[in-house]
C-alpha cells in the first residue's frame, strides 16, 4: 500500500491526460460524425466520394499509424507541426468520426421511409424531419453502439504513449520499469476497468431515460 500511495500521484496525471484526450474527441466526433454521416446520404455525388473515401482510409488503417502520420508525417511534410496533445486530439476525432458516421448512417437508414412522408405531409422542412423526428430515433437505436465504441475510445486512448504523452498507460509503464515491479500495471488496470465501468453505466442510464421514443 506504502507503494501505491508513492506512484498514485504519477497515476492520477497519466489519468489527467488520459481523460483530457477522451473527453475532448467525444465532444468532437459524435457532432462531426452525425454530419458525415448525412453528408454520405447526399445526392451531391463528389461529396458523398470524398466523404466515402475519408471513412474507407479512417477505418481501414491503424490508429496508431494515423497518429504517428500526424504527428511525424505532417512535420516531416513541412505541412503543419502540431504539439503532441493536439496532434492526438486531432488524430483520434478524425479517427473516430468516421466510426461515429457508419454508425449514424446505419441507423438513418432503419428509419422507414413513410416517416420522412409523412413529415413531408404536414409541412416540415427536411431540417425540422432531421432533426424532431428522425434524429431522436436514431440515437435511441444507435446508443448500444456509441456505447461500445466509447468503450473502446478510453483502451485506445493509451496509444498516445507512441508521441511521448504522459497518459496513463505511460505513467504506469514508467514506475513499472524503474521500480522493476508489475503493480503499476495491476494498477493501471484496475483505473481503466473503473474508467469503462462509469461509462457503461452512463450508456444504459441513458439507454432507460430513451426507452419513452418506443
Amino acid at each position: 500500500m506504502d507503494y501505491i500511495v508513492q506512484i498514485l500521484p504519477s497515476i492520477l496525471g497519466g489519468l489527467k491526460m488520459t481523460l483530457g484526450v477522451f473527453v475532448l474527441t467525444l465532444v468532437g466526433s459524435v457532432p462531426l460524425g452525425i454530419l458525415v454521416s448525412l453528408a454520405l446520404r447526399s445526392d451531391i455525388y463528389l461529396l458523398k466520394w470524398v466523404m466515402n473515401a475519408y471513412v474507407w482510409i479512417m477505418r481501414g488503417t491503424p490508429l496508431l499509424l494515423q497518429i504517428v502520420f500526424v504527428y511525424y508525417g505532417l512535420s516531416l511534410a513541412n505541412i503543419m507541426t502540431l504539439p503532441r496533445f493536439e496532434a492526438a486530439v486531432v488524430t483520434f476525432i478524425l479517427n473516430y468520426t468516421a466510426y461515429f458516421a457508419e454508425i449514424f448512417r446505419g441507423g438513418i437508414q432503419s428509419i422507414p421511409d413513410g416517416q420522412y412522408d409523412g413529415a413531408k405531409v404536414l409541412g416540415l422542412s427536411k431540417l425540422q424531419t432531421m432533426r424532431k423526428i428522425v434524429l431522436p430515433q436514431v440515437l435511441k437505436i444507435v446508443m448500444p453502439s456509441v456505447g461500445n465504441e466509447v468503450v473502446n475510445l478510453v483502451k485506445d486512448s493509451s496509444l498516445v504513449y507512441v508521441i511521448g504523452l504522459g497518459d496513463l498507460m505511460r505513467a504506469g509503464n514508467i514506475a513499472a520499469s524503474r521500480d522493476v515491479t508489475l503493480v503499476p500495471y495491476l494498477l493501471v488496470g484496475l483505473v481503466y476497468l473503473v474508467l469503462i465501468a462509469i461509462a457503461t453505466i452512463v450508456q444504459r442510464r441513458m439507454e432507460s431515460k430513451m426507452n419513452y421514443y418506443r
